[in-house]
């Protein structure tokens, strides 16, 4: 098993996250109007591209279509927030990022996203593995979502946060 897991490219290198960051580049874009990314290099491969957001210094994170959605994506920047292994962090449920008496508001969030695409400016308190809080500020949460209009789940994006 651990030779397998060390036999194992970076998880930038996987082609389903190299497909899944490019879903998370293209639809932030066409819900926004905005880059997600800042790419020096038009010509940048999309491995180089999936590693590119994999190391941002802020955090994109996403789950899936899941009943209860399972975090499907957390760059570099948002296992340090939670504290999560990427193999931890992708089989969790994202209502678990909050605190119970905080997931209401999340999954007004997240509804009020399915409709109308992403919103921005977002804050609200989360909860890491180790049980520190800290507030998210200024987020966006879009809709994940493919050029061929396909729902892929939901995605968040910030760069500000405050330990509690």
């Amino acid at each position: 098993m651990t030779e397998e897991i060390q036999s194992m490219p970076p998880i930038w290198q996987q082609e389903a996250i190299v497909q899944h960051s490019q879903r998370l580049l293209y639809s932030f874009e066409y819900l926004t109007g905005k880059p997600l990314l800042q790419i020096v290099d038009s010509t940048d491969s999309p491995m180089a591209i999936a590693r590119a957001l994999f190391e941002a210094d802020f955090v994109v994170v996403s789950h899936g279509l899941e009943a209860d959605p399972i975090l499907n994506y957390g760059n570099l920047t948002a296992l340090k927030l939670w504290q999560m292994e990427w193999q931890q962090f992708t089989t969790t449920p994202s209502r678990f990022t909050a605190e119970p008496i905080e997931r209401e508001e999340r999954d007004r969030v997240l509804t009020q996203t399915r409709t109308q695409g992403f919103i921005e400016n977002y804050r609200g308190l989360r909860i890491n593995s180790v049980g520190q809080r800290f507030y998210i500020n200024n987020a966006i949460v879009w809709n994940a979502i493919d050029e061929q209009g396909k729902n892929w789940g939901q995605a968040a994006t910030f760069s500000n946060w405050e330990f509690v």
